[in-house]
């Protein structure tokens, strides 16, 4: 693009950008004739996928801001119109970062001028109560406004189709297609009024149904401390366990409240270093049974348990091993149907499943693809993402997730045991599986796919002195699984080990997720098979670093 096309492009955009706040922003870099942050943001668009859109909020079409959210709201709709649903219920959440209520509102405004109905939540809710009221109300698809974890700077935009759950393709290029083909804002009606904006019964029925995922008269004795990591998940955090009789989780005062520039965290994230210091800071204070963290949309749920032998006193979870225990409890509560995870999550709850004579199945990385597993009774992902619940909710959600889990604390409490009791217990049946990430931050996507090209061309042979017996590229596809930009190995020696590399879908990362399974014969050889399996896993990580070029 010569730099005249650049300007003539830039200024096109300016002229029918209806957002005061970008229009002046995109009007200062055109002024001072800031070409390489204009190429940045006028080289391209915004790619519409299966996660929707996420993006840092700004001028131009690859940034997220309004004049991107219209014509994702009036792709989506003319996809609808395309598909029969003439007249049909949007319904729209969003959650505090900024920009979000303008973003909701805007796709209101698209989804009426085009002749569906839009309905909006009453206030910034949490994801899950999005996902609900989709079925609750009816609706024929769903929209929610969230970048979720990422950094202040961003946001996103989510799409659910009438059964509930995410888009998959096909839809997702059809959608994309229907916002390629829009030329000009001026050509999306947008009224001014014309939509419903809903009151609390749609939280109070989603609240109401929160009870269910609950044994009825099991014990309700934890006591939690909670950060809702400056999201929108306290207030409806705070009502679930208030109904269902725990004691009122002590909250994290300085991260309880929405704030969109997240004052406290670098990465509004539980997983990321640092996010949880606050939480473990107010339970060294109170001493409480467990510590659940929501991330800023309150779909994932993070759990920390104590632990005096790590500085500190609290250890985090993986949400493989949360993913185990949530398993291993609906398990005890007498749970069919069919239990399902990502392939990038930890392999333990297959052999839960088949000791439980439970269904079992594996999909692709994301709830789009969880959600559509047949029978579903139970799905996970160790990104923190636990579905407790698919009948109400047919996406992850931290809510339900966070119920269950402090029931379960409560249950081992009864019984003078703990979680990590639990774990013990799983580790000596099943073998200990340990699981760990090797994530790569990079500013250049050049790096991550250079990465995976790398690791193509020249796939390794062995890993931490075990040997690669299967090197699967999933681009092309497995007989369960369709394709995916991502790799797969399967290794074999002392113990079994299991590698997947692939792109992160959300952020510019790539990640690439381990696991290692070490048998182990008695509670007594818990401790060196842990400390073999991290050793293993260090190994994994230099090795696969080295061969990826990183």
């Amino acid at each position: 693009m010569t730099q005249d096309d650049l300007l003539a492009r830039a200024q096109a955009w300016l002229a029918e950008d209806p957002d005061n706040e970008t229009r002046e922003e995109l009007a200062k870099l055109i002024e001072t004739g800031a070409g390489e942050e204009l190429t940045a943001r006028f080289a391209g668009t915004l790619q519409f996928g299966t996660a929707g859109l996420r993006g840092e909020l700004g001028a131009g079409p690859m940034r997220m801001n309004r004049s991107v959210v219209i014509r994702a709201a009036a792709g989506l709709a003319a996809y609808l119109r395309a598909k029969g649903e003439d007249g049909g219920l949007v319904v729209i959440g969003y959650d505090a970062r900024y920009k979000s209520a303008d973003f909701a509102r805007d796709t209101a405004a698209v989804m009426t001028g085009a002749g569906l109905r839009a309905a909006l939540l009453p206030r910034p809710l949490p994801t899950p109560v999005l996902a609900y009221a989709i079925r609750h109300l009816g609706a024929v698809a769903g929209v929610e406004v969230t970048a979720s974890h990422n950094p202040p700077r961003d946001n996103g935009y989510k799409v659910y189709l009438g059964d509930g759950s995410q888009i998959v393709p096909p839809a997702d290029a059809e959608i994309a297609a229907q916002i390629d083909a829009i030329r000009s804002l001026d050509d999306v009606p947008r009224p001014t009024d014309g939509w419903e904006t809903l009151g609390d019964e749609v939280l109070d029925a989603y609240l109401e149904r929160t009870d269910h995922v609950l044994t009825p008269g099991s014990p309700r004795t934890a006591r939690t401390v909670y950060t809702a990591m400056h999201g929108v998940g306290k207030e409806v955090l705070a009502a679930a366990f208030a109904r269902a009789g725990f004691p009122p989780p002590a909250l994290v005062a300085a991260q309880a409240e929405p704030d969109p520039a997240f004052p406290t965290v670098a990465f509004p994230n539980p997983e990321e270093p640092g996010a949880m210091d606050l939480a473990f800071e107010a339970a060294r204070a109170v001493d409480p049974d467990l510590v659940i963290a929501n991330d800023p949309d309150a779909d994932r749920c993070a759990v920390a348990v104590p632990d005096p032998s790590v500085a500190g006193g609290w250890r985090m979870l993986r949400g493989d091993e949360v993913g185990a225990l949530l398993a291993a409890h609906l398990v005890h509560k007498g749970a069919t149907g069919v239990f399902a995870e990502s392939i990038v999550s930890s392999s333990l709850l297959g052999r839960i499943a088949e000791a439980a004579g439970v269904g079992y199945e594996e999909t692709l990385t994301g709830f789009k693809w969880i959600a559509r597993v047949e029978g579903l009774r139970y799905g996970y992902e160790e990104a923190l993402g636990y579905c407790v619940d698919p009948e109400g909710v047919r996406d992850k959600d931290g809510i339900t997730a966070a119920l269950l889990v402090t029931e379960l604390a409560s249950v081992l409490k009864e019984q003078g045991r703990t979680l990590t009791d639990l774990l013990d217990d799983l580790a000596v049946e099943h073998g200990l599986h340990a699981t760990d990430q090797l994530s790569v931050r990079v500013e250049d996507l050049s790096v991550i796919a250079n990465a995976m090209t790398s690791l193509r061309e020249r796939p390794p042979v062995s890993l931490a002195g075990l040997t690669v017996v299967s090197a699967e590229d999933l681009t092309k596809g497995t007989e369960s699984l369709p394709p995916t930009d991502g790799l797969r190995y399967h290794l074999e020696g002392t113990y079994k080990a299991r590698v997947i590399v692939r792109p992160s879908g959300t952020e510019p990362k790539l990640k690439c997720y381990l696991e290692v399974v070490v048998p182990v014969a008695s509670a007594v050889d818990l401790a060196p098979a842990r400390a073999k399996a991290a050793e293993v896993l260090v190994a994994i990580k230099r090795d696969l670093s080295a061969a990826a070029g990183l």
